[in-house]
């Protein structure tokens, strides 16, 4: 069997990985002990010299295309034989093991011809051993693989001997020439006999007390050599500043060599690293390792970076970051390892950061990894990195708080209650009513992060207090079509994801409350929403629960087009040839697209069936409805009506025409309101109001006009927030006045802006 190289793992559950490989390189095949009689062949035809069915392969020997069965002066025997440099040419066989077996002796015959080995040192002609178990899975104990990296005079015997680990119901070996450059591999005289354990198992506890004690040895000489470091230089990663170089003066000590997007800097007298993009979406990394003492339990790190033309890629851990891991004694990853301190913009010029965190007990060295990892452009470099033992408390104080965090922050899944569930709503005049016509005035609050994580962050006990405690009956919940659908990098093309809202509509719903489901996108409508919609609409088709929020926050184009749809121009530059082009010949041009408009949006959720009110959002960030009241208001077909969002902030002016004139006429969801005491830095802070005076006002409009409405935002960091922190303390000026307001707090309004 012949697998190029980047498939193995792909096709075939029993491949190894590299580390396992590696590991097998590295452990000598096991010599036999004490002889030991051994049992009767459980392998048939282990001389491969029966042919019964005379089909040119010996019986019960897998076939193989690329493997031969071959004949020297009446032997039989399988030749594997590497047909281009770099392939894998494997023979697989799966022997399965009577009960009882508890130690197996494997002996064979082989010659190795023309061997070229590959470039690791794993990449040569060996014997890949496993266990599986009743369930045909692997087994995590596989013993060392007997290996040979030059060819043999002639035909040579081989043996090895191990243990069977306990559960174990088949043995799996697999001869192999393994991404060698050039070479024959040929076998015969296959036998597989139980032999007895006893003597295995003494020779294997003494190899391991062996391997410990050495282990032991070198251990203790790493970190009394690290602790000399640390005394002499002050920090335990030398040559941290870049200032010293290697022999041949090409590059800094310590820091490998230059390589293609990897180089040594100096500005003026000072030396520097810098990692600079080549190759688009292509990962640049440097790899470093250091020893920490003994008792070392808490780190911190120093250093300069500069961050430069920076273009992320398309998942957002694609930017410029510092990956770190541990190694124990042996050499073995742990699992525990701090989160990388990362940027993803430029930064104005050199900046000093910081980043402590905690070793664990078993950790040797630490690995540090500064890498643009997988960006689209720009540059990264790095200087004056100091290293050195910190103060842990702190840090464990932090972790568990955290842990109680998120303990606290957990909500067990809920079957649904269908008996506690809100009634159907639907639009008449310009309120939303029940099914007997009462009127249903929604408050509540935006529950956001599954915009921006597919995990989302808190999502379910957030939704519970707004509910449960700010006594809301909706939120609004901010969604990803991209996560909806998996394309973000998850494994499980977005299942998780939609589970989880499927979570919050179900914990909403048995409260009797209500959720506005919002595509949180921007601009304009595209075709990939319709395809969202129909999947979501379907999905949701009539549950009495469930709003449609077409897209958040609709900008930057006509009302013809927002509603009709056309071409939607990504950039406009004065006297811009486009203005003379078709529409298919700006989209060919690339410099926009077309958009179906938000009547096609309307239409593609109506064509699932769902007859669910649904949302729409006006120009200007979703701010302005006056076209609404110029026409191009969107035709219902079939449904139980349309309501329009508007998003009002402490910078929008011009409230009766932008959204009360629409407000007469439509049930309005002010789907977005809210303001901080921190202004936006993102425009002047001129134009905009203070969050005092304007918070009451905007709640005493709401309440004036009887305004459906969900604050933004139920976050402590996204602003503006509602809350301090995770235990849901609201802000002095926005969270609790809109509390109030929910509960039933009058307020006043003072002044119409």
């Amino acid at each position: 069997m012949k697998i190029v190289t980047p498939l193995i793992a792909a096709l075939f559950v029993f491949a190894f990985t590299p580390a396992e490989l590696q590991a097998q390189e590295t452990a000598k095949p096991s010599e036999p002990v004490a002889a030991v009689e051994a049992g009767p062949n459980l392998l048939k035809n282990g001389p491969m010299e029966v042919d019964s069915d005379s089909d040119g392969w010996p019986d019960h020997w897998s076939k193989n295309k690329d493997a031969t069965f071959e004949v020297e002066e009446g032997n039989h025997f399988i030749r594997l034989k590497s047909s281009e440099p770099g392939a894998t040419v494997l023979l697989y066989q799966n022997l399965p093991l009577p009960a009882g077996v508890e130690a197996l002796e494997m002996t064979w015959r082989q010659r190795v011809t023309d061997l070229q080995p590959g470039k690791q040192p794993w990449f040569d002609a060996r014997i890949m051993l496993e266990f599986r178990d009743a369930s045909g899975e692997k087994m995590p104990a596989s013993p060392s693989a007997p290996y040979t990296r030059k060819a043999t005079d002639g035909w040579v015997d081989r043996s090895v001997q191990f243990l069977v680990p306990t559960g174990a119901a088949s043995f799996v070996f697999m001869p192999t020439l393994f991404q060698v450059a050039a070479g024959t591999f040929d076998l015969d005289e296959f036998a597989i006999r139980a032999v007895a354990a006893a003597p295995l198992r003494v020779k294997a506890e003494a190899d391991a007390a062996k391997r410990a004690e050495k282990l032991a040895a070198t251990t203790t000489s790493r970190q009394t050599k690290a602790a000399t470091i640390l005394e002499t230089q002050g920090s335990l990663l030398t040559n941290g500043n870049f200032e010293t170089p290697n022999k041949t003066e090409n590059f800094a000590v310590e820091w490998g060599s230059p390589k293609n997007g990897i180089s040594w800097e100096t500005e003026g007298e000072n030396r520097f690293l810098r990692l600079a993009n080549v190759t688009p979406n292509e990962t640049v990394l440097v790899y470093r390792t250091f020893d920490v003492p003994a008792g070392v339990k808490a780190l911190e790190m120093k250093w300069r970076q500069r961050v430069t033309g920076l273009k992320r890629g398309p998942q957002p851990w694609f930017d410029a970051r510092i990956m770190m891991e541990f190694k124990d004694a042996s050499g073995k990853v742990l699992k525990q390892k701090p989160a990388p301190p990362y940027a993803q913009k430029d930064t104005d010029g050199w900046v000093e950061k910081t980043k402590s965190f905690l070793v664990p007990e078993d950790a040797v060295t630490v690995v540090i990894m500064p890498a643009l990892f997988q960006v689209k452009a720009g540059s990264f470099d790095l200087d004056d990195f100091q290293i050195k033992p910190t103060d842990p408390e702190p840090l464990i104080a932090a972790m568990t708080k955290a842990e109680e965090e998120a303990k606290a922050r957990f909500v067990p899944p809920e079957e649904p209650k269908k008996e506690n569930w809100p009634k159907e709503l639907r639009v008449q005049g310009n309120r939303l009513v029940d099914p007997e016509g009462k009127e249903v005035w929604l408050q509540g609050v935006n529950i956001p992060s599954l915009e921006w994580s597919v995990t989302g962050e808190s999502v379910q006990r957030s939704t519970l207090v707004a509910l449960d405690q700010w006594k809301g009956n909706v939120i609004r919940l901010p969604v990803k079509n991209d996560y909806w659908f998996g394309l973000k990098g998850q494994a499980d093309g977005g299942k998780a994801y939609r589970e989880l809202v499927d979570q919050i509509i179900t914990l909403a719903a048995n409260r009797g409350a209500y959720v506005v489901l919002d595509l949180h996108t921007y601009r304009a409508p595209r075709k990939e929403y319709l395809d969202f919609w129909t999947d979501a609409a379907a999905r949701y088709k009539n549950h009495p629960a469930v709003l449609f929020d077409l897209m958040n926050e609709p900008h930057g184009t006509t009302w013809e087009i927002w509603r009709n749809g056309g071409f939607v121009e990504e950039k406009k530059k004065e006297g811009d040839e486009d203005a003379f082009l078709t529409d298919e010949e700006k989209l060919h041009n690339k410099r926009g697209f077309v958009s179906p408009g938000m009547q096609a949006m309307l239409e593609t959720v109506r064509a699932t069936g769902a007859k669910n009110v649904v949302v729409a959002g006006g120009l200007d960030y979703a701010y302005d409805l006056e076209g609404i009241t110029r026409g191009y208001a969107l035709e219902e077909k079939g449904g139980n009506g349309i309501m329009y969002a508007s998003h009002v902030y402490p910078w929008k002016k011009d409230w009766q025409k932008k959204f009360l004139d629409a407000a007469a006429l439509h049930p309005i969801l002010v789907g977005e309101v809210g303001g901080d005491v921190k202004k936006m830095d993102f425009m002047p802070l001129e134009q905009q109001e203070d969050a005092h005076t304007w918070v009451p006002d905007m709640l005493g409009l709401i309440q004036k006009h009887r305004l459906n409405w969900t604050g933004w935002c139920f976050h402590p960091s996204a602003s503006p927030r509602m809350l301090v922190d995770w235990t849901y303390q609201p802000t002095e000026v926005w969270g609790q006045p809109a509390k109030d307001a929910i509960s039933g707090k009058q307020f006043e309004l003072k002044k119409l802006r």
